[in-house]
């Protein structure tokens, strides 16, 4: 993922009003943000719980997806539907979005599971692992994980803009 500004992530914004966009608080370390390891920039938002973000490349310019979970997710073993990482005890949590436009502001939200803390491509990378549990042996190339982060990522936001 090519390096992003605050004003281009603001501006993103497809299911948040201007004003919800301007009020959101950027990652930590934003400056010391691993661009050539992402997919899509994922964070959540220290200051309210239970809200997350995801800013997502696509062929129309960047799209922002504004989130809302339950934090500490289930106690249970689940897998992210974005890295397919398996994760134990609260690792990949039930993230909801509302719809765009006017279905949106009509109260219709999309949800999927994905890993708490929105690092789905530095797992697909293999680059962190799952805290209390371990990713599956496969034999699947780095790149073909990080297609498979694409695509999953690129189906969750046409769930959302469609």
């Amino acid at each position: 993922m090519e390096p992003i500004s605050e004003r281009d992530i603001r501006s993103s914004f497809v299911n948040s009003s201007k004003g919800d966009a301007k009020r959101i608080t950027l990652p930590d370390a934003f400056d010391a943000v691993p661009w050539d390891d992402l997919d899509f920039l994922g964070w959540v938002d220290p200051k309210l719980a239970g809200r997350s973000y995801i800013v997502v490349p696509t062929e129309e310019g960047l799209r922002g997806i504004a989130l809302r979970y339950k934090p500490g997710g289930p106690r249970t073993a689940q897998m992210c539907s974005i890295c397919l990482t398996m994760h134990a005890n609260g690792g990949v949590s039930l993230m909801v979005a509302a719809k765009a436009g006017e279905s949106g502001r009509r109260g219709n939200t999309v949800g999927t599971y994905i890993c708490s803390d929105l690092a789905c491509s530095l797992y697909a990378r293999k680059k962190k692992t799952p805290a209390l549990g371990r990713q599956f042996k496969e034999d699947f190339h780095v790149e073909t994980r990080t297609a498979a982060v694409e695509d999953n990522i690129g189906a969750f936001l046409a769930r959302i803009i469609g």
